[in-house]
């Protein structure tokens, strides 16, 4: 209907002196119903253009579009009202038809095609394989799947992304710790059944008991840990390092003793830490396309490239030994330094050369999502892109911010096991995938979340995503029961006698679900869709309040049936690209 209706509209602004080219049509769902199904405030932006009343525009207007003859089957009324809006009332018969292609859609219903032939990249998670995802991973991993989603059921040929560095100081200290952590389990006694010590190995292992040593460190909060001597000032504390010398001491016993080389530590890290995340990452539902390498842009001489290209455009320079990039015009106080006086790249360079990489891959649509602390670096990112003569518009970074859990309404740490830090499966495991993945939708992303923990394990309306599934598990039982005494989706549905007004209601709610989406996936605000979810359940509870199914008479109760098969639908489709099951029975 909003194609229809923009069609028409510039037909009639067509013809009319003054309007600009290229202005843009807004139309927006009245939150009034009254006010009826779809209103456009077109006059009221049109008066600067053409210097005349919002009202006087807006009855012009309403004039032109009546004498176009407006397909009855699709519009009932055209209506002026306050300083200038345009109403629209949507025909009785254009609401029936598009019920049953609802109905005729079913599972696709709701998709559209307005990204066809479009190439999306989605990048997120994007967590350095140094230790198990976090519960700020989570709202980053939730959020770029739910876009992801969306973009895919528009139209786009989505690619989900994950970006990381398995190379540099990070990984080194990672290495450095699981190693560290190997010396300290093999300096115990109790391991000598264990062990494999012929060969010589006896000796080494009796010398290495007698040479480990350990030392304290600064754990944070006034707290001293005693580590072994090797431990890096910066390792990485949490068990799973345990973990990963266990497997190690599994595969190689004591002959990894002495070495100087951290590579077979890094390695087994990096692997077990990936294994982990992707075992995360697959409770979440989330399966990624790609796995890129930031290292992969050292080796293929990128980095540098894009520095050079930087530098021939006259952005960039050397000053104190470091190599600096002129944000300054654009609008920035200061310069950006892009390479330290090391000879070490700062994060935007190489993030430059990543969305270079990404245009040059054929992507039309690059969406980032990042943490609240990357708010100062990425227009650096865009900044680069334009001078490079890259469309940086084609670049949209989604920021969110960060998560506190709450129980009894302070904040909590669920465990220590793995270092100062909840991990993502600390969390699943206490409330449940689907729980987990709807609170990280609930709020937007660019508000704080505090994730309820009582709240998330309710089992009752007060839990917004049991509220949810239960309407659709609800639907689920009461379309069973009508099978069970004899109506089927094989009858025909007089769908006209629908005319209640809370039938009326629920069947413009369910109508409104392509739209929603559309609008979802253009914002890139994923929290919109629970909202719209919820009206919808709560429209279906007060239809099935005041219509009965079961025992009333046949046409009746058929056309109500579908009614509400059109609901289950909706709210399966909405869950599914939300990422959360939609259970038939609870």
């Amino acid at each position: 209907m909003k194609d229809y209706l923009e069609r028409e509209l510039r037909g009639v602004l067509a013809a009319m002196d003054g309007v600009p080219d290229d202005f843009e049509l807004e139309f927006e769902t009245p939150a009034n119903p009254e006010h009826g199904d779809l209103s456009t405030n077109t006059a009221m932006r049109l008066a600067r253009y053409l210097r005349r009343a919002p009202r006087q525009i807006a009855e012009d207007l309403v004039a032109r579009l009546q004498a176009r003859s407006l397909d009855p089957d699709r519009v009932a009324a055209v209506e002026l009202a306050g300083p200038g809006f345009i109403n629209f009332r949507f025909s009785d018969a254009y609401l029936y038809r598009e019920l049953a292609d609802l109905l005729g859609a079913g599972a696709a219903y709701g998709r559209t095609d307005v990204g066809r032939g479009r190439r999306a990249n989605v990048e997120y998670v994007s967590a350095n394989p140094t230790g198990p995802l976090t519960v700020g991973h989570g709202r980053n991993a939730v959020l770029g799947d739910t876009v992801a989603n969306l973009l895919d059921w528009t139209g786009y040929d989505v690619t989900r992304e994950y970006y990381f560095n398995n190379a540099g100081r990070q990984m080194r200290v990672l290495g450095e710790s699981v190693r560290a952590r190997y010396e300290e389990m093999l300096a115990e006694q109790d391991m000598e059944p264990y062990l494999d010590l012929t060969d010589g190995r006896y000796d080494v292992w009796v010398d290495h008991l007698e040479s480990f040593d350990t030392r304290f460190i600064d754990g944070g909060d006034g707290e001293r840990i005693e580590v072994p001597a090797s431990f890096p000032d910066d390792g990485y504390l949490g068990e799973y390092i345990y973990d990963i010398a266990r497997d190690l001491i599994d595969k190689y016993g004591i002959d990894l003793l002495g070495t100087d080389d951290v590579a077979v530590f890094k390695k087994a890290a990096e692997e077990a830490i990936f294994a982990d995340i992707d075992a995360t990452l697959l409770r979440l539902g989330i399966r990624m396309d790609t796995l890129f390498n930031e290292h992969a842009l050292y080796e293929s001489n990128a980095v540098w490239e894009t520095l050079d290209a930087l530098r021939e455009k006259g952005y960039v320079y050397d000053r104190d030994g470091a190599v600096w990039f002129r944000t300054t015009a654009f609008g920035k106080e200061k310069d950006t330094v892009l390479v330290k006086g090391t000879g070490e790249p700062t994060y935007r360079l190489p993030d430059i050369a990543y969305h270079k990489n990404k245009f040059d891959r054929g992507f039309d649509v690059m969406v980032d999502i990042f943490g609240a602390d990357h708010i100062a670096t990425y227009p650096d990112v865009k900044s680069g892109l334009d001078v490079l003569g890259y469309d940086a518009g084609k670049v949209d970074v989604v920021i969110y911010q960060f998560v506190t859990l709450v129980r009894g309404g302070e904040e909590v740490k669920m465990s220590t096991r793995k270092a100062n830090f909840v991990t993502l499966d600390e969390l699943m495991d206490e409330v449940g995938e689907d729980v987990t993945r709807f609170f990280f939708l609930m709020r937007s992303s660019n508000t704080h979340l505090e994730f309820d923990l009582d709240l998330a394990k309710e089992t009752s309306d007060k839990n917004p995503v049991f509220y949810l599934q239960y309407a659709h598990a609800r639907i689920c039982s009461i379309l069973r029961k009508a099978e069970e005494v004899g109506f089927t989706f094989g009858d025909e549905a007089d769908l006209a006698r629908l005319t209640h007004e809370a039938e009326v209601a629920l069947l413009k709610e369910v109508l409104h679900f392509p739209d929603v989406l559309q609008q979802v996936a253009e914002a890139r605000e994923p929290h919109r869709l629970p909202v719209y979810l919820r009206e919808v359940a709560v429209a279906f509870t007060r239809f099935y309040d005041q219509c009965r199914i079961i025992g009333e008479e046949p046409a009746l109760a058929t056309a109500r049936m579908h009614l509400a098969q059109a609901t289950r639908i909706v709210l399966h489709n909405g869950l599914q690209v939300l990422g959360i099951s939609a259970p038939e029975r609870m």
